[in-house]
């Protein structure tokens, strides 16, 4: 299954506010850290205090953190949060075959359960725990790209200064 952008977001969110312990992040700090618009951040951010995962505090010293524990959030109470978890296949067959067309929508319904329930199984806290190491290993990936753009710079440069 894909999830939306908005779902990675969500998660990444989640992951930044749970880093901070229990201080108050403004909506522009994530935004700025995470890469997201300030837009993006306050729509998530309202979708996920709805659903009781952030507490959102108004006004000039306010921001969100986390309403529970990281190792009370599951994964899928955020995709539940964040997704359509109904999957409804549209019935354009005739009224004589209308049984086979919803037994599809329940198929699917229970692949989509199946789906959030692995996700259940996994909380804020796992994800938390095995983040340094994915960063990290975004940070070297990044790294040897810079290095490789600087070496491919680098020769040519060399290269105009000989034709020249």
């Amino acid at each position: 299954m894909r999830l939306t952008k908005s779902t990675g977001h969500a998660i990444r969110i989640l992951l930044d506010c749970a880093g901070a312990d229990d201080r108050l992040i403004k909506v522009a700090e994530l935004s700025e850290r995470l890469q997201i618009t300030q837009q993006n951040v306050f729509k998530i951010v309202n979708v996920l205090a709805r659903a009781g995962l952030i507490a959102a505090v108004r006004g000039r010293n306010g921001g969100v953190r986390l309403a529970r524990r990281a190792d009370q959030i599951r994964i899928g109470d955020v995709v539940r949060a964040t997704e359509i978890t109904h999957v409804e296949v549209e019935d354009c067959a005739p009224p004589r075959r209308q049984r086979s067309r919803s037994g599809v929508n329940e198929i699917l319904d229970d692949a989509l359960g199946a789906f959030i329930d692995v996700l259940d199984q996994h909380t804020l806290a796992d994800m938390v725990r095995s983040a340094p190491r994915a960063s990290a290993q975004a940070r070297r990936r990044n790294a040897g790209a810079a290095r490789g753009a600087g070496m491919a710079a680098s020769r040519n440069r060399r290269s105009l200064q000989t034709s020249n």
